[in-house]
């Protein structure tokens, strides 16, 4: 969309309107660069909490025996702090102005 503007000098006494184009999107590049690395932490922590249940050993549900990697560090620390991390990128890439040009 452009967005007509006056300059009134003498030297632009008679010529036509100046015109300025602006983008429309509020999002520039590096905004959208940012919300793919922030999903991309979103994705990776999900898939890292992923894994077997506590009745599953070997692939196999077993009601009598009792897996411990259900409390393993990656599921318990690692994978939950990433998803926030990603949460935490969303917001900032929502958030930053783009640069002007």
């Amino acid at each position: 969309m452009a967005k007509k503007t006056k300059e009134f000098s003498a030297s632009n006494f008679g010529t036509e309107e100046k015109t300025i184009e602006r983008s429309t999107f509020y999002f520039g590049k590096e905004n959208y660069k940012w919300m793919f690395i922030g999903l991309g932490l979103i994705v990776l922590g999900f898939i890292l909490m992923m894994g077997a249940d506590a009745n599953t050993i070997d692939g196999k549900f077993d009601p009598t025996k009792w897996n411990e990697d259900i409390f393993s560090i990656r599921r318990i620390r690692i994978a939950p702090f990433l998803v926030i991390a990603g949460f935490v990128v969303q917001v900032f890439a929502i958030l930053k102005r783009p640069k002007q040009a």
